[in-house]
């Protein structure tokens, strides 16, 4: 059930086990063998990579990849006076090609870092956050290694190590764990107010292990803000926005009359397919109808973002066209692979 009360998550976080850990061992213990993999699918890292290089407004900024492992997701273009790198395996850092040095620190044993204050231009954490037993201390320090007006992001999605993930974040639904970050932000008073990023519902690789399953690309959740104190002429930081490729409302409209005849889909002008409705438990039609099965379809795409923000995650819809009554229809999927076996082409 959900943790929809903002008091109910605050008194969560004050629980004494709230930050406890399934797995309490040493986290250099826990870290020793190196893995050399992205713990996210490619279309997640293509998000990642393009959401910090729309953030990233300084020219040369000196960067702070915190708890780095293989690779910062760095735009290619992006030029850097320096990224520093601290985690906890060394073959890791080492791989990472756009880490100019690195620092082995563990910031569950202590929660300062090795840096003057104002040391940064950018602080990243990318899908890590949830193994901080202490957050809050990291996020004060944080606010004191940062330049002002520098950026702090963190980056998260729904995967993670479950022993070493601690217990709140386990408990929480996606939204809650979004709410819950931005309450780090919250109280960090050297952080101006934080915003919110999503993205959700593109289409996985069809190599992704977990492609035959149905299931979109990892969704994509960033909370971030700057540290007081900048200045009032340095380049302005743009607050990025999900882009689905969503046509204009006229656009769809002067489509939507041309349906009929063309037999497309509106959002995304791929072909519709007959849906078999007779052989489908669901049916509650006499007649003919049509639906687009394009995984990349902007509707598609909106409608992860749209039941997630009201309250059902997991979910998106898609387009059917009546072509008897000239009219449109959405179904609620779970997966992408629903209605797929009942079309026709």
């Amino acid at each position: 059930m959900p943790f929809t009360d903002d008091d109910m998550l605050k008194s969560l976080i004050e629980r004494p086990d709230a930050f406890s850990r399934e797995d309490e061992s040493d986290d250099s213990r826990f870290y020793s063998k190196p893995r050399m993999v992205e713990h996210l699918d490619r279309t997640a890292m293509k998000t990642v990579t393009r959401l910090i290089g729309d953030l990233i407004v300084e020219r040369r900024p000196r960067i702070l990849d915190l708890m780095a492992a293989v690779d910062s997701h760095l735009p290619a273009d992006l030029k850097t006076i320096e990224t520093v790198g601290v985690g906890l395996n060394e073959d890791e850092l080492k791989a990472n090609k756009r880490l100019n040095r690195y620092i082995i620190h563990d910031l569950n044993k202590k929660n300062s870092l090795p840096f003057v204050e104002n040391s940064f231009d950018v602080v990243l954490n990318t899908v890590s956050v949830q193994y901080l037993t202490k957050p809050l201390g990291v996020f004060a320090d944080i606010g004191r290694i940062l330049k002002p007006g520098g950026l702090f992001v963190v980056i998260f999605s729904n995967r993670f190590f479950h022993d070493k993930a601690v217990k709140i974040w386990d408990m929480l639904t996606d939204d809650e764990r979004v709410r819950m970050v931005k309450l780090f932000f919250d109280r960090t008073p050297a952080l101006e107010k934080a915003e919110i990023f999503m993205d959700m519902g593109r289409p996985r690789p069809e190599d992704d292990k977990y492609y035959h399953m149905g299931f979109p690309s990892d969704p994509i959740y960033a909370v971030f803000a700057e540290k007081k104190g900048g200045r009032s002429d340095r380049p302005k930081r743009l607050t990025p926005s999900e882009s689905s490729g969503m046509p204009s409302q006229e656009e769809i409209k002067n489509r939507k009359a041309l349906v009929s005849k063309n037999m497309k889909c509106p959002y995304c002008q791929h072909d519709l397919h007959k849906w078999k409705i007779t052989e489908n438990p669901w049916a509650t039609w006499d007649h003919d109808l049509y639906i687009c099965i394009n995984d990349a379809c902007p509707y598609v795409i909106r409608g992860w973002r749209d039941m997630f923000n009201q309250g059902n995650h997991g979910t998106s819809y898609r387009l059917v066209y009546d072509k008897l009554k000239d009219s449109f229809l959405t179904i609620p999927v779970p997966s992408l692979n629903v209605i797929k076996d009942s079309v026709e082409g």
